[in-house]
């Protein structure tokens, strides 16, 4: 079975599309582990000043819920 011209032509843009492709994807994937870095390291600096307040507390946004509120200690 042989390929026409047009057929690795096609075949060969397909093939650097798809490179491309790859290659965004792992820039994206890149930033989005240095962002995610970033905000460990924030989230540590800030563990402390965080346990010396009040535990969070949060309120159900529907009324049909119960008016408990729910704490939640970081």
């Amino acid at each position: 079975m042989g390929f026409h011209e047009d057929d690795l032509n096609n075949l060969e843009q397909l093939l650097e599309s798809l490179i491309k492709m790859v290659g965004k994807a792992n820039k994206n994937v890149d930033s989005l582990q240095v962002r995610v870095r970033q905000l460990e390291c924030l989230i540590r600096e800030q563990q402390p000043i965080i346990k010396e307040r009040d535990p969070l507390v949060i309120y159900p946004r529907h009324h049909h819920h119960s008016s408990e509120k729910f704490s939640l200690h970081l």
